[in-house]
């Protein structure tokens, strides 16, 4: 991976000299002689297995031109929009039309694509109406039906009815959407439960993963891998049985382990690592090393303060966007540069305590299925990830899981992330007892739980909460018996968005939790959401658990 150059997306009107300077840390580079092993790189696989381009891909310069002009306050707007031609025609238009004199570069996109349409801007809360309430008559207004599609949008079209998150997400999301399906469970909507397990085996039917959102630039990722969480939901809310959706989740697994059975000691392959011991684990990775669609002009402009080559930070930062975390200090070498991006060198504990519960849900339901052999070879790979993630990412002198860092070979950071082996039931009762101790001293608040101990000023840390984060909590200490933890866990978080929801009759993506009055959480690419699908679902969820705060 060192020998890679360095590459920046231009315009064709814009000349750059750059010196860059590599970022190659000395701990990276010792790696391979401690092991006596000759240096591999890592192979790349090429862009994802479908013909579908991005915006950027169709667009080429008239893209990159919008982007980098701020033609619109959001990165995500033009990648969102729908042409009203073919985009080859749009395209020779356009270099024909920049040429005329008073070129309008708005006029010109405004008379060729279709803007995005924001369907819930008519929505005005009731102020009166109690949270549950309110909540409920977010259903419909975060709900899309299917409908004719324009061709060579960047949207995927979907069989059936999905929740989106809100805001500026019109799109369905991977791993946003199994929280909110809490809430849909908790509403006795089993209509969109079930038409949403369907969307998502649909989706990796069609192309062999779930990606990131239904969006052709989200193709080239995934997000956590939630899917055989949310068999094991519908299961329990008796929308349908688990077994039909065997088949899919036996391609999800080949999708995050594609390469494994080729890998030398000390080498990775997309998203799987081979460990010096012989090991497999997971990181997150991304098909494509170019600046996001969705985020062109950011990607640029933080490729060009990190000092190394721009595909290795593309890659990077689309990785992170693959782990749901975009952005956090756990991927971060210096918290306070998002430039210091390594995404790909760390090996995540949530990732791959969701692929333990991967493996296990296909071993259970091959089980159910008299399959012995498949049940067989599941057990064993779970057993073995849970032996290789407690060599590698449990830290038996403070008592945490945390990632670690495969190419410096060290742990890394600890989060709230350490709390998805409870949630999955792979972690020991001694190891929750010492978790316990360990989220009550460093990540409880009054508010609920922090993502991370860092002040960074990036969105997946410290001051915020996020609804996903409490919900594993509440459910993974409850798992092994915490239940006084998990209970001030989830009355603290219920109050955080009842205190927020009197104030201001909305939910939000985030909050600010680490006062007792909670605030707008924020940081990251964009503006706080309002909304908010999976703080919706996890908060409906609790109030049937709890009951609505007073």
């Amino acid at each position: 991976m060192f020998n890679q150059k360095p590459g920046i997306a231009v315009s064709d009107e814009m000349e750059i000299d750059i010196d860059v300077r590599y970022e190659v840390d000395p701990c990276e580079l010792k790696l391979d002689e401690m092991t006596g092993a000759e240096p591999l790189p890592e192979v790349i696989e090429g862009l994802p297995a479908s013909d579908a381009l991005t915006p950027a891909d169709r667009y080429l310069e008239l893209f990159e031109q919008v982007q980098n002009s701020h033609l619109f306050a959001d990165s995500k707007t033009f990648p969102d929009c729908a042409p009203k031609m073919e985009p080859l025609t749009i395209l020779l238009n356009y270099r024909r039309a920049k040429r005329l004199p008073g070129f309008d570069l708005r006029q010109f996109v405004e008379a060729h694509f279709y803007l995005p349409h924001s369907y819930d801007s008519a929505y005005v809360s009731d102020p009166g109406a109690s949270l549950t309430a309110h909540i409920e008559s977010l259903w419909p207004v975060l709900t899309r039906e299917p409908q004719d599609h324009i061709e060579n949008s960047s949207l995927l079209p979907l069989p059936q009815a999905y929740i989106v998150p809100g805001g500026r997400f019109s799109e369905t999301y991977y791993w946003d959407s199994y929280f909110t399906m809490l809430g849909l469970a908790e509403s006795g909507r089993n209509d969109l439960l079930r038409s949403m397990a369907d969307n998502f085996a649909w989706l990796i039917e069609t192309y062999g993963h779930i990606p990131n959102g239904n969006r052709t630039y989200y193709l080239s990722r995934s997000q956590p891998p939630v899917f055989a969480l949310m068999v094991e939901l519908f299961e329990e809310d008796g929308v349908r049985g688990a077994r039909r959706y065997l088949d899919h989740l036996l391609l999800e697994y080949a999708f995050w382990m594609d390469g494994a059975e080729s890998l030398s000691l000390n080498q990775a392959y997309r998203r799987v690592v081979k460990m010096p011991d012989g090991a497999l684990l997971n990181r997150y990775w991304d098909d494509r090393d170019t600046p996001r669609d969705e985020s062109w002009r950011e990607d640029i402009e933080t490729a060009k303060r990190s000092g190394r080559p721009a595909s290795e930070v593309y890659r990077d930062l689309r990785a992170g966007a693959e782990s749901g975390w975009d952005y956090s200090s756990r991927w971060l070498r210096d918290a306070d540069r998002l430039a210091s991006i390594r995404t790909t060198q760390f090996i995540p504990i949530d990732l791959n305590a969701f692929l333990y519960k991967l493996e296990t849900t296909i071993a259970n339901i091959s089980g159910l299925k008299q399959n012995k052999e498949t049940e067989t070879l599941f057990r064993q790979k779970a057993s073995d990830r849970r032996d290789a993630i407690n060599r590698y990412l449990w830290d038996g002198e403070y008592g945490l899981f945390r990632d670690y860092d495969w190419r410096r070979q060290r742990l890394a950071a600890f989060s709230a992330a350490c709390v998805v082996p409870l949630y999955t039931l792979m972690a020991t009762h001694e190891q929750a007892q010492h978790l316990a101790e360990n989220v009550r001293a460093r990540l409880l608040t009054p508010g609920g739980i922090l993502a991370t101990e860092t002040d960074s000023g990036e969105q997946w840390d410290k001051p915020n909460g996020w609804a996903p984060l409490q919900w594993m909590a509440i459910q993974g200490f409850k798992n092994y018996g915490h239940d006084a933890l998990a209970d001030e866990i989830a009355r603290n978080w219920l109050n955080t968005v009842s205190l927020f929801y009197q104030r201001h009759h909305k939910l939000i993506e985030k909050y600010h939790i680490a006062h007792s009055v909670p605030k707008p959480g924020g940081g990251g690419e964009y503006p706080l959401q309002d909304g908010f699908g999976w703080t919706n679902g996890v908060t409906r969820r609790l109030i049937g658990l709890y009951g609505e705060p007073r």
